[in-house]
């Protein structure tokens, strides 16, 4: 994927800052609003989303709203009322169905946390429609959980809009189908297939950061391996430093291998991951692969002041040639083999060493080295539970017929 010039590029940290800005930009609709999320709740500051989107229904503005089967099994009876009467269309991606995540294809799961405002303003991240302060499975949190966004203008929001259209129509077209409506079910996937009419572009205003930007798309159709091939170049031409920050972080042959090779040639690597516990999988099945990168002098730190959800990465901040990433995609083979993902990647060095300065300060005051030698005497039952996590994370990928 080539980077193209004329973006304007902001770094958003956390919910709280991410729900301002787009209530604002929300509230200067004015054609047309695209949003899609893995989870849609309607907790706390979540709910001023919705209100947002109401609102802007209401004064005629074309509202899109998609959201996961799983992340978000459905909406809540009186939102669905009251996006009804407000005119917001929504959708819900994948549906589980009766026998649920028993069918290993309906793994495959919309992660995106895309946002297209009058196909001109964009948001791209891994921040989800939750309150910062919540969690759907452990309730109130002490701390908020830490994650990032982008605000964009530029080239990329058309891009954007573009395959959310595709997605949208797609949708559409599954739906009249099972409705045995085959003319509109033909006119869906033909419009899945062409430009929406209604996207417009238009360059960032004068005076606005320029920066050179792009936007990396995983799906299972056209872009299986783009965000994987994106981090392995990036990795492949570090000089000094990277730093990634990963909520879910199992990395495959490829990545160990790339991250291995650039700390055995003199390059600081530092991850950034998980230090509470979430999820048995994800928390479990990564420790396996500590072993083998700390041998190598790759430096791991565990998130403690909350819940890390961030899926961003910084190259070489402080060179002529920075890279930095932020989207939805976690480095493990539930985001690079199955799920549709959206990272926005950044070659400005103002933005790099901006993320840098955030992620640094989170392993110096917020995190725990991961020592070697704490790690490997660990106790049994730990390196039970994480073996299980693990053989079971390859069976589910022998499942889906992938290798990573």
């Amino acid at each position: 994927m080539s980077l193209r010039d004329g973006h304007q590029i902001r770094l958003i940290e956390g919910g709280q800052a991410y729900f301002e800005a787009l209530v604002a930009a929300l509230e200067q609709a004015r054609s047309q609003v695209h949003i899609e999320t893995y989870i849609f709740d309607f907790h706390g500051a979540a709910s001023r989303v919705a209100e947002a989107l109401e609102r802007a229904a209401l004064r005629g503005v074309r509202v899109w709203v998609v959201v996961d089967g799983v992340g978000t099994l459905a909406l809540p009876l009186a939102w669905r009322e009251r996006f009804a009467r407000a005119g917001v269309d929504w959708r819900i991606y994948s549906p589980l169905g009766t026998l649920g995540l028993l069918i290993p294809s309906r793994w495959r799961r919309l992660h995106r946390k895309l946002c297209v405002i009058d196909g001109h303003l964009a948001f791209c991240g891994g921040i989800n429609i939750l309150d910062d302060w919540y969690d759907p499975h452990h309730g109130a949190l002490l701390q908020p959980r830490l994650d990032f966004a982008v605000c964009a203008r530029g080239a990329l929001v058309q891009q954007m809009q573009e395959t959310m259209a595709q997605l949208w129509w797609r949708i559409e077209g599954v739906r009249h189908v099972r409705q045995q409506q085959f003319p509109e079910a033909f006119s869906s996937f033909r419009a899945a297939g062409l430009h929406a009419p209604w996207v417009q572009h238009t360059e960032p205003p004068e005076g606005h950061l320029v920066a050179k930007a792009g936007l990396l798309l995983r799906d299972n159709v056209l872009n299986r391996s783009q965000i994987e091939r994106a981090y392995l170049k990036a990795i492949g031409a570090a000089r000094h430093e990277i730093v990634i920050a990963n909520a879910y972080f199992l990395p495959g042959r490829r990545l160990r291998k790339a991250l291995i090779h650039a700390a055995q040639r003199g390059v600081r690597v530092r991850l950034l991951l998980q230090g509470r516990y979430e999820y048995f999988m994800q928390y479990h099945a990564a420790r396996p692969v500590y072993g083998v990168l700390l041998d190598a002098g790759v430096e791991i730190h565990e998130y403690t002041a909350s819940f890390l959800h961030a899926k961003v990465a910084v190259v070489d901040p402080d060179n002529d040639r920075p890279w930095a990433t932020v989207g939805s995609s976690n480095l493990d083979p539930l985001s690079l083999l199955l799920a549709r993902e959206a990272n926005v990647v950044v070659a400005d060095k103002a933005f790099a060493k901006q993320l840098h300065q955030r992620l640094h300060l989170a392993i110096e005051q917020q995190s725990t080295a991961v020592v070697a030698a704490h790690y490997t005497q660990r106790p049994w039952h730990q390196r039970l539970r994480d073996r299980i996590a693990f053989g079971l994370m390859r069976l589910a990928l022998f499942l889906t017929g992938n290798r990573y």
